[in-house]
């Protein structure tokens, strides 16, 4: 794949998992004491404490996925919130029949996002982003001998066997 290929799948994916979760992220922000019911329902102790910090990553997390700012730290963050909502929210195993299959299929496609999440985290965000741009302007701004990548024995020849082990000797 092509390093512009690349980077547009990186931004397409990145704004596809977004799209997973800001739409909801901005609803529970504008009901955030509705989503606070809905934790105190499932036990969680501290629901609006909780649903405060829940609406702060479902629509800060996603902002940022979608600018790749801090991508790692970002990545990590939203598959450990995927992971704890999908099981907070979705534990398929109190419920028996279509109920059960209903939650158990929401609770895989948040495991699945989790995944997305982590392979962004693994992968970064490329070059169509905030930390590839902030690559490139270092890159620039360094001098164009420091910009050359060629290895240490590349660059220095080498030296015959015979003059070695003359040396060696003496």
């Amino acid at each position: 794949m092509t390093g512009r290929t690349q980077d547009g799948a990186l931004l397409l994916a990145r704004l596809l998992l977004a799209a997973a979760l800001l739409p909801t992220g901005i609803a529970r922000a504008l009901n955030i004491s509705g989503f606070a019911l809905t934790l105190a329902g499932t036990g969680l102790p501290a629901p609006n404490l909780v649903a405060t910090a829940a609406v702060v990553v479902q629509v800060f997390g996603p902002l940022a996925l979608i600018l790749g700012v801090l991508p790692r730290i970002t990545g990590l963050m939203l598959a450990v919130f995927a992971v704890a909502m999908a099981v907070l929210l979705h534990p398929f195993w109190q419920f028996s029949g279509p109920t059960a299959v209903a939650e158990r299929t929401l609770m895989l496609a948040d495991l699945g996002l989790a995944g997305g999440f982590l392979m962004v985290a693994m992968t970064g965000p490329g070059a169509w982003s905030w930390q590839g741009w902030r690559q490139g302007a270092r890159a620039q701004a360094k001098p164009a001998s420091a910009r050359v990548n060629t290895p240490k024995s590349a660059a220095r020849p080498k030296r015959p066997a015979g003059r070695a082990s003359t040396r060696a000797a003496a």
